[in-house]
C-alpha cells in the first residue's frame, strides 16, 4: 500500500515540512495532505465536506478575471526613476522638480495592442509603454506608446478602430493582425490615420525587444510652474541600448519558434543584470510655439519633430527587479490617464479628454470594483488619506465616526475629523480659459492628414522605406476586396509616389488609383527628421544582444572560448547551440553543454551567428535541414557571421559559400573573436539586402 501510495503522488513521498513552511488554507489552517480529496473508503465517492478541496476549487474556478480589451498581451518589470536634471522652473511636481539624483520607484508594462493575452510576441502592432511613478505626491502614470501619434483625433471614435483591427464577429479571425478587410476598410475611409499608417507599416510595429524600443506620451500635457506659470510638453523615452526591429519574415519564424520571445528576453536580461534603461525627455514650449506650429498641438495623429523642439533629457528609468507574481503585478496593474500629481495636468486633447474618462471606467470591470488601488502593484507608496469608504474587496477604511467632510468633530483638536482639503500643496488644475458654443464638429486645424505622414516617410532610410511598401504590400494583399486596396493607394498618392507605385505594383494593380479628395492641401516641403528613423538612431556596440554559437564535433576550443570572452566582454550574452542539446566535443577533447539543440535554437532568435566545428563534422551537416535554415535565414536577414574555415562545407551546402561578403567574418584565431564582436555592433550588413532577401 506504501507504493500505491507513492507512485499516485501522496503526500508519503514530501519530507516533512518544517515550522514557516507548513501549507495551509486561505483561512490560515494547516493542511495534512493536499494530494488526495476526502472520500468514503479508498475506493468511494468524494465527500463534499472536504474544505480543503472545496475551498482549491473554488479558488481554480474564479481565478481569472476579465482580460484588458486592448493590450491584453502584456509584460511588467519594476524599476526605478532618477531625476537628472531637476525642471522647477516648468513644475511644481516633485518627481521631476526636486534634487538632483532624486530617485522613485517605477512599474513599467510593455504589450501589443490587438491580440489577446495567448497571442504572439512578434505581431506587427503598436506596442503600449506604461510606466506608473509611485511619487511622494501621489501615482503619476504615463500612459503611451511605442508610437508619438495614434490612429484617430477623437476617442468617440476609439470602439470603431479596436472593432475593426479585432478579430472578425462572425468569424473569430484573424488574431493579432491587422492584415484584413475590416481594419483596411476603417483606415481607408478615415484620412486622419494615415499618418499612423506610415509608423504601423514601418518597423517601429516589429520589434527586436522590448528593451531597443523608444516610448512616447503621445499626448501634450501641460506642466505648471510652483508660479502657476504653464508650459505644455510631450513626454519621450529614448532608450539607452539603442534602437532595434527585426524583419518580418524573422517575426513571422520567431512567433512559430518561441511567441514568448520579448518576454522571455526581458526577463533573462534583468535576471542576469543586464538592466534595460530610458532617459526621461520632455519637449517643452509654450502658447506662442502652439500658436504658430504647423500643426494643432492637440492633435494626437501629429508629431513636432525634434529639429523644431529639442528633446530634453531630464532623467534615467533602470528596470532593474522582475516581478514575483505575474498575475498579482502585471496583470492586476491599473493604468489611468488621469493619474497625475500636482504640477502635472492634462490638455484639451480631445483623444485624451476621452481616454481620462475611459480607463477609469475600464479598471471597474476588469478588476471588479472602485478599490483597484488597494491592490498593492496600484496602491500609492505615499500616505493615503480621504473619506472614500466600502465597495467591493475593500481592504481598509476609514477610521473613527467621521466618514464625511466637512464635520466637527474633534473640537479645537480637531483630531477626530480627519483629512482636509489643502489649496496651498493640493492639485489645482491650471487655470486655461474656455470659451464657445456646444458644438460636434472637428477642428478644421485638424484637417492636414498627409503632410506628417509623408515627412516621416522620407526621413527613413532607403531600407526603410522598402520596409514600409513590402508591409503595405503583405497586408493589403490580405485584403479581399479591390475597392479597399484601391481606395488605400489612393491614400498613398499623397504621401509619396514612388510609394504608391510601389503598392500598386506589389499589389498588382494595372494603374494607379485615382487620389482620394482631401480635406486641407498637404505640406510637401517638409524637412526630413533623422530622429524618425530606426536605423538613424542605432546603438554602436553590441551591449545587450545575443550572439548565437553553432558548434559541433572538432570544434575549435580557444576560438570559442574567445568568441564567449568578447562577446561578454562587450556586455552581450551567449548561447551555444550543438546538433544535440548535451552539446559537443571541441578540439580540446571536452564538451561544451549547449543550450539549445540546432532544430530548437534558429539563427532568428540571434543578434549574430558563428560557426565553429570540425570539418568532418560540417561535412556531415552540411545536408541537414536545421543547419542549412540557420545559415540561410542568418544570411537573408543581413546578420554578421563568424565563421571557421573548416565550415565551408556547410555554408556551400546552404547555397552561400559564393556569396560570402564582408558581412562575414573568417575566425583563423582566437584573435579574430574580438574584431567579429566590435563588427557586430551595426546589428546587420544591410548592404546583403540590396538584392531584397527580405
Amino acid at each position: 500500500m506504501k507504493d500505491f501510495e507513492l507512485s499516485q503522488g501522496g503526500a508519503n513521498h514530501q519530507k516533512p515540512a518544517g515550522k514557516d513552511d507548513v501549507m495551509t488554507t486561505a483561512q490560515g489552517a494547516p493542511i495534512a495532505d493536499d494530494q488526495n480529496w476526502l472520500t468514503a473508503g479508498p475506493r468511494g465517492p468524494q465527500l463534499l465536506e472536504d474544505q480543503i478541496a472545496r475551498e482549491k476549487i473554488f479558488h481554480f474556478d474564479h481565478e481569472r478575471i476579465p482580460e484588458r480589451v486592448v493590450h491584453a498581451r502584456g509584460y511588467g518589470v519594476h524599476g526605478e526613476f532618477e531625476l537628472t536634471d531637476p525642471i522647477p522652473e516648468f513644475t511644481r511636481a516633485g518627481v521631476l522638480s526636486g534634487e538632483k539624483g532624486k530617485k522613485t520607484p517605477v512599474f513599467t508594462r510593455f504589450s501589443t495592442v490587438a491580440g489577446n493575452k495567448g497571442s504572439p510576441d512578434l505581431a506587427r502592432d503598436v506596442r503600449g509603454f506604461a510606466v506608473k511613478f509611485y511619487t511622494e505626491e501621489g501615482n503619476w502614470d504615463i500612459v503611451g506608446n511605442n508610437i508619438p501619434v495614434f490612429f484617430i483625433q477623437d476617442a468617440i471614435k476609439f470602439p470603431d478602430l479596436i472593432h475593426s483591427v479585432k478579430p472578425a464577429p462572425d468569424r473569430g479571425f484573424p488574431q493579432a493582425q491587422s492584415a484584413h478587410d475590416n481594419f483596411w476598410d476603417f483606415a481607408s475611409l478615415s484620412p486622419e490615420s494615415m499618418h499612423m499608417i506610415m509608423w504601423q507599416m514601418s518597423d517601429r510595429t516589429i520589434p527586436r525587444s522590448f528593451r531597443f524600443m523608444e516610448g512616447f506620451g503621445v499626448h501634450t500635457f501641460r506642466l505648471v510652474n510652483a508660479e502657476g506659470k504653464s508650459h505644455f510638453v510631450k513626454f519621450h523615452w529614448k532608450p539607452k541600448q539603442g534602437m532595434q526591429s527585426v524583419i518580418w519574415n524573422e517575426a513571422l519564424k520567431i512567433n512559430g519558434m518561441d511567441p514568448d520571445f520579448h518576454r522571455r528576453d526581458m526577463w533573462n536580461a534583468i535576471d542576469a543584470g543586464d538592466y534595460p534603461q530610458w532617459d526621461l525627455g520632455v519637449q517643452i514650449f509654450d502658447e506662442e510655439f502652439a500658436e504658430n506650429f504647423e500643426f494643432d498641438v492637440l492633435d494626437a495623429t501629429k508629431i513636432i519633430p525634434e529639429e523644431q523642439v529639442p528633446v530634453r533629457i531630464i532623467g534615467t528609468m533602470t528596470l532593474n527587479n522582475n516581478v514575483d507574481n505575474f498575475f498579482a503585478e502585471t496583470e492586476q496593474v491599473a493604468f489611468c490617464t488621469q493619474n497625475i500629481v500636482p504640477g502635472i495636468d492634462h490638455s484639451d486633447d480631445p483623444l485624451l479628454q476621452g481616454r481620462n474618462f475611459s480607463y477609469l471606467d475600464t479598471q471597474l470591470k476588469r478588476l471588479g470594483g472602485p478599490n483597484f488601488t488597494h491592490i498593492p502593484i496600484n496602491a500609492p507608496k505615499c500616505p493615503v488619506r480621504h473619506f472614500q469608504q466600502d465597495g467591493h474587496m475593500a481592504m481598509h477604511n476609514p477610521k473613527g465616526r467621521a466618514n464625511y467632510e466637512p464635520n466637527s468633530w474633534g473640537g479645537d483638536t480637531g483630531e477626530d475629523r480627519g483629512p482636509r482639503a489643502c489649496p496651498m500643496n493640493g492639485f489645482t488644475s491650471y487655470e486655461a480659459p474656455v470659451t464657445g458654443p456646444k458644438v460636434r464638429v472637428r477642428s478644421e486645424t485638424f484637417a492636414d492628414h498627409y503632410s506628417q505622414a509623408r515627412q516621416f516617410y522620407i526621413s527613413q532610410t532607403e531600407i526603410e522605406q522598402r520596409h514600409i511598401a513590402n508591409a503595405l504590400t503583405f497586408e493589403l494583399s490580405k485584403v479581399e476586396r479591390m475597392d479597399i486596396r484601391k481606395r488605400m493607394v489612393g491614400h498613398l498618392r499623397h504621401i509619396d509616389a514612388d510609394l504608391a507605385q510601389a503598392v500598386c505594383d506589389g499589389i498588382g494593380l494595372t494603374e494607379l488609383p485615382e487620389k482620394v479628395p482631401l480635406a486641407r492641401e498637404p505640406i510637401t516641403d517638409l524637412p526630413p527628421s533623422d530622429a524618425l528613423s530606426i536605423l538613424k538612431n542605432g546603438p554602436d556596440s553590441f551591449k545587450g544582444r545575443k550572439l548565437g554559437i553553432y558548434v559541433a564535433k572538432g570544434g575549435d576550443a580557444a576560438i570559442v572560448d574567445a568568441l564567449k570572452t568578447a562577446a561578454m566582454d562587450a556586455g552581450a550574452m551567449v548561447e551555444i547551440i550543438a546538433p544535440h542539446v548535451a552539446g559537443a566535443e571541441l578540439s580540446d577533447g571536452k564538451m561544451i553543454e549547449a543550450s539549445e539543440k540546432i532544430d530548437g535554437g534558429p539563427s532568428v532568435v540571434y543578434d549574430a551567428v558563428a560557426l565553429v566545428m570540425g570539418e568532418d563534422a560540417a561535412k556531415n551537416y552540411a545536408d541537414d535541414k536545421p543547419s542549412i535554415d540557420f545559415v540561410n535565414d542568418a544570411f537573408a536577414h543581413a546578420k554578421f557571421i563568424a565563421y571557421v574555415p573548416e565550415t565551408m562545407a556547410l555554408l556551400k551546402g546552404a547555397g552561400v559559400d559564393g556569396k560570402i561578403d564582408d558581412g562575414f567574418v573568417k575566425l583563423t584565431g582566437a584573435g579574430d573573436a574580438k574584431t567579429f564582436v566590435e563588427t557586430c555592433g551595426k546589428l546587420r550588413y544591410w548592404d546583403r539586402m540590396a538584392v531584397k532577401q527580405d
